[in-house]
C-alpha cells in the first residue's frame, strides 16, 4: 500500500513537470531576463514567502549570494523570511500582513526585483509586499499555483507570473523548486556565459 502511494507521488510529480515545461519555459526565460537586467544594473533581488515558500525564498537567495553550480562573484539577493527579530517585531507591533511589506519599504529600490512565492496566490503578506514593490517601481516575479489567485490580477505586464497548473500544494512546491533552479542557472549563463553542464 505505502509503495503504491510513493510511486503515485513520483509519477504525479514527474507528469506535472513534463506538462508544465512548455507552459512555464517562456515565462521562466522572461524572468531570467528581468533578473539579469536588474543585477547587471547594480540592483538586487528580494524574495519572500510563507512556510515551504519561505524556505524556497531562502534557498534562492543562498544560491545567488553563495553559488549555484559554478564559482563566481556573489550576487545581491536577500530573503525577507529569515530575520526573526524583524518578523516578530513587525507582526507584533503592526500585523503579520506587514512582515514583508515593511522590509520592501525599507530595502527595496527602483529597479530591484521582488520574487514573491505563494502556492495559492492569495497570501496576504506576500500580496502586501508586491503592492509595496510596485509602488516603489520594482519589478515582480511571482511564483504561484492554483490559478494564481489574487496575485494574477495584481502584477503588471512588466512583471512575470509563473503559475504552476495544479491544485495540490506539494506538487506546486516541487515545480517551484525546479523553477528556482532554472532561474539560478539562467542568471549564471546570462551573466557569465557558457554552462558548466553544456
Amino acid at each position: 500500500m505505502i509503495n503504491h502511494r510513493i510511486l503515485g507521488h513520483f509519477h504525479e510529480s514527474a507528469e506535472l513537470k513534463i506538462q508544465a515545461a512548455s507552459t512555464l519555459a517562456p515565462a521562466i526565460a522572461q524572468a531570467v531576463d528581468l533578473m539579469f537586467a536588474a543585477l547587471s544594473n547594480g540592483n538586487k533581488i528580494l524574495a519572500c514567502g510563507n512556510g515551504g515558500s519561505a524556505a524556497d525564498a531562502q534557498h534562492f537567495a543562498a544560491e545567488l549570494v553563495g553559488r549555484f553550480e559554478r564559482e563566481r562573484l556573489p550576487l545581491p539577493a536577500l530573503s525577507l523570511s529569515t530575520d526573526t527579530s524583524i518578523l516578530t517585531a513587525v507582526a507584533n507591533d503592526y500585523s503579520f500582513r506587514d512582515i514583508f511589506a515593511k522590509q520592501v519599504q525599507a530595502l527595496g529600490q527602483p529597479g530591484d526585483v521582488l520574487l514573491a512565492i505563494t502556492t495559492s496566490g492569495n497570501s496576504e503578506n506576500v500580496i502586501a509586499a508586491v503592492e509595496e514593490a510596485l509602488e516603489r517601481d520594482m519589478r515582480v516575479v511571482a511564483l504561484t499555483g492554483k490559478g494564481g489567485g489574487r496575485m494574477a490580477q495584481l502584477i503588471t505586464d512588466a512583471d512575470v507570473h509563473l503559475c504552476v497548473p495544479h491544485e495540490r500544494t506539494a506538487r506546486i512546491q516541487e515545480v517551484h523548486l525546479l523553477t528556482l533552479h532554472c532561474l539560478c542557472d539562467g542568471i549564471d549563463v546570462a551573466l557569465f556565459g557558457g554552462d558548466v553542464h553544456e
